[in-house]
């Protein structure tokens, strides 16, 4: 694989209970402090332990170990501990965790997926092997649709005949890690009554645009997430626009991810749009511009 696919993305290592790892890309952080002031927030989930001031605006604390099942933080141990402001999903949220450790770098080919064992519900989207340690990566998504579940309710998009018309024409491959990510992308195309295929990881990904290809059926207009174990969506685009015979789809690179910079090297690596998630009217008439740049067969 060429040196220009590959993306080394740096973790934020932290603990939640005992010794175990867990991380973060950095990507999504905006800031790590101690512990504020916390204002308390009548009527929201348990696991919300208030809101606290962050550049001028209210931003909730979620206490992460509790959100993922591990025993809640005592008010002591709130004293040592540290809050991570992240933004995902245009949103800004802190968790408090028990301790931070430490920035790493790795290349996103090294993490593996979860074992299917852990089951549904775990809220791990990945593993690595940092320094000898095991480190989980956290779904963030699945955990934040846990503590607002309404997240997961997206809005109808009104579409007329001719556009719904236009996009069941196209050949979709919708491909992201996460089960909540996947849920939302499916559910607003089963709205629309418009067929996809879907995945989880950018290696299958590949393998069904190559098959679709050679099938006579290729990939109009594919749909992916950017952070993914294995073969992660910047290096699926890349290996798709670096393919000297397929025929090229309409590439959306979607991510929970608001950096500036992880947008710009989307493009870098041929995607034609990058995306942030989650916006239902955003990525159905992106989808629509998408076919629109399409000869319809």
């Amino acid at each position: 694989m060429s040196k220009a696919s590959k993306q080394l993305q740096k973790l934020l290592l932290f603990q939640l209970a005992g010794s175990r790892l867990f991380g973060l890309a950095t990507l999504k952080i905006r800031e790590i402090m101690p512990v504020p002031h916390l204002t308390s927030l009548p009527n929201s989930h348990s696991t919300v332990i208030g809101t606290a001031t962050f550049r001028g605006a209210a931003v909730p604390i979620i206490d992460m170990a509790a959100a993922v099942g591990y025993r809640p933080l005592t008010l002591e141990e709130r004293a040592q501990a540290s809050i991570i402001v992240t933004d995902v999903h245009r949103k800004e949220i802190g968790f408090l965790v028990r301790s931070v450790q430490r920035i790493v770098e790795t290349d996103w080919k090294e993490v593996t997926t979860p074992p299917a064992a852990l089951g549904k519900k775990a809220f791990i989207t990945g593993l690595v092997n940092i320094e000898d340690e095991l480190v989980q990566l956290l779904d963030l998504e699945l955990l934040l649709a846990h503590v607002y579940p309404e997240s997961l309710t997206s809005q109808d998009v009104l579409l007329n005949d001719m556009e719904i018309e236009t996009l069941r024409g196209m050949s979709i491959l919708l491909v992201d890690d996460s089960i909540v990510a996947r849920r939302q992308l499916c559910d607003v195309l089963d709205r629309k009554n418009i067929s996809y295929q879907v995945t989880h990881d950018g290696t299958d990904a590949l393998a069904r645009i190559l098959h679709d290809h050679e099938a006579g059926q290729p990939v109009d207009i594919l749909v992916s997430d950017i952070e993914m174990p294995g073969l992660d969506g910047y290096e699926l685009a890349f290996e798709v626009r670096n393919h000297p015979h397929l025929q090229q789809p309409w590439i959306i690179l979607h991510s929970s991810l608001s950096s500036e910079m992880s947008l710009s090297y989307a493009e870098q690596v041929g995607a034609n749009r990058a995306l942030t998630k989650f916006d239902a009217h955003e990525l159905l008439h992106t989808m629509l511009a998408a076919a629109n740049d399409r000869p319809l067969e």
